[in-house]
């Protein structure tokens, strides 16, 4: 069965990110009087937001309330908008629009899937000049359940008319995206190094394939 979806994750994947995002999830616990390293937060990007909070907080042995949770998440999409919309550090990581373009001269569709919310989501693409590059974005505010669970990548399924999990491959660079690809049944679920884990982190939840740059997913895909 020839694969006709790739689902890529956005920051650390197919979007450059040094630190920006947990820095600003560090910068938002910090204003509510938490203080976390980005040792600890890396591990938990690619999840939705509100739950990354919420799991920090909780190791924190914070009281907890949905409302602390809505107002850290406010100030960190806050921040994260206006880094996105302003900053010249925003731009595609090395190979990744080539490998949208291979992909669908491949006949091949292209997914992005991310733990950000729409409004932020949207905000990259539009940025990056991405909307006519992919076939569909979801983000994990739009679904029931965000990452581990296959949610986005079944919404993204049955938006582009793709029937079996066996023709989807899944390309992220966390813990949870590698999750994620495996709990969709996706036939590959590629990590790339060029985010938050490294190789031998990556390999610890077993992907089917660990590449250093995304543009190795094409071979993988058409193999």
């Amino acid at each position: 069965m020839a694969i006709k979806l790739v689902v890529f994750d956005m920051a650390g994947t197919t979007v450059y990110d040094e630190n920006h995002v947990s820095q600003a999830l560090q910068k938002a616990l910090q204003k509510h009087g938490f203080s976390f390293s980005l040792e600890s937060i890396n591990p938990l990007m690619g999840y939705k937001k509100p739950l990354a909070i919420r799991m920090l907080l909780n190791e924190a042995g914070a009281e907890i309330t949905d409302t602390l949770i809505d107002q850290i998440h406010e100030d960190f999409v806050r921040d994260m908008l206006t880094f996105y919309q302003t900053s010249t550090d925003l731009r595609a990581l090395p190979d990744v629009e080539e490998t949208f373009l291979r992909l669908r001269q491949a006949g091949i569709k292209v997914g992005l899937d991310t733990g950000f919310s729409r409004d932020i989501a949207e905000v990259i693409v539009q940025r990056l000049d991405w909307q006519d590059a992919i076939d569909h974005l979801v983000a994990s505010d739009e679904v029931a359940n965000g990452r581990p669970y296959p949610d986005m990548i079944y919404q993204t399924m049955q938006t582009l008319g793709i029937t079996h999990t066996e023709e989807v491959a899944k390309v992220g660079d966390t813990e949870v995206d590698m999750n994620e690809g495996r709990n969709a049944g996706c036939r590959y679920v590629v990590g790339v190094t060029t985010g938050t884990f490294t190789r031998e982190e990556l390999l610890q939840y077993e992907p089917t394939h660990t590449v250093d740059s995304v543009a190795e997913v094409v071979d993988i895909v058409l193999a």
